[in-house]
């Protein structure tokens, strides 16, 4: 891992473009040295918006990135246990695979949403409460110990998997207005959508269709960009 921005450290460029109602696609391959410019522009906008609706988190932001190229192409995001700061990970095969500053942009805006949402302690729930209610079925119809702790393995991963698909849709809008707010064009960036694989829509998704993501993108960027 190598670190991306210093969080709260580290101040937007001065030489960067303000925002703008018309975002000029960007054509340039984006790469380590440039994420970490679009990195800078856009973590303390988010610490921003994190101080703002949820003062009481952690919201000094670490960008890190995964150099494994086998890690694939994926974002996530954490908090260190130890310091309890807000982490954004992405891998070096995401910085590849991004065709301009606006998607990259769109996913650091939809990551750090996610910790601003509270998702991860939400995520814990909603799978507490879905293994609980499956395991109290199963109980109550006779079930063994095996089959009470399977049902309740089930419920778990249902009841994460649906509450995930909600997140994401409140993660792509938040990160929406994040990514507007430090100058980059979402709409432009949710185009990073159309090099993924179109989840199901079951429940058992854990994505909503991108069809989906990218509507809530552009209604959020109507009202609020």
């Amino acid at each position: 891992m190598s670190v991306l921005v210093l969080g709260a450290c580290v101040a937007p460029q001065p030489d960067a473009p303000p925002p703008s109602d018309v975002a000029v696609p960007q054509d340039v391959p984006v790469s380590v040295a440039r994420a970490i410019e679009v990195a800078r522009r856009m973590e303390p906008v988010a610490e921003r918006v994190c101080r703002s609706q949820t003062p009481r988190q952690n919201c000094d932001f670490e960008l890190l990135v995964h150099r494994d190229p086998e890690a694939g192409i994926n974002a996530f995001q954490t908090v260190n246990p130890e310091t309890g700061r807000p982490v954004i990970i992405l891998t070096v095969g995401l910085i590849r695979a991004v065709r301009n500053a606006d998607e990259l942009a769109f996913v650091i805006g939809h990551e750090t949403a996610h910790h601003i949402a509270e998702h991860i302690g939400q995520q814990e729930a909603a799978a507490r409460a879905g293994a609980q209610i499956f395991g109290a079925s199963a109980q109550e119809q006779g079930a063994s110990r095996e089959e009470i702790i399977a049902a309740a393995q089930q419920g778990a991963e249902l009841g994460l998997r649906q509450f995930s698909q909600r997140a994401e849709l409140e993660a792509d809008s938040l990160g929406t207005q994040i990514t507007c707010l430090a100058g980059f064009d979402p709409v432009l960036g949710a185009e990073f959508f159309a090099q993924l694989p179109d989840p199901s829509a079951g429940v058992f998704s854990t994505h909503p269709p991108n069809a989906a993501r990218i509507r809530i993108v552009r209604e959020t960027a109507a009202q609020r960009c």
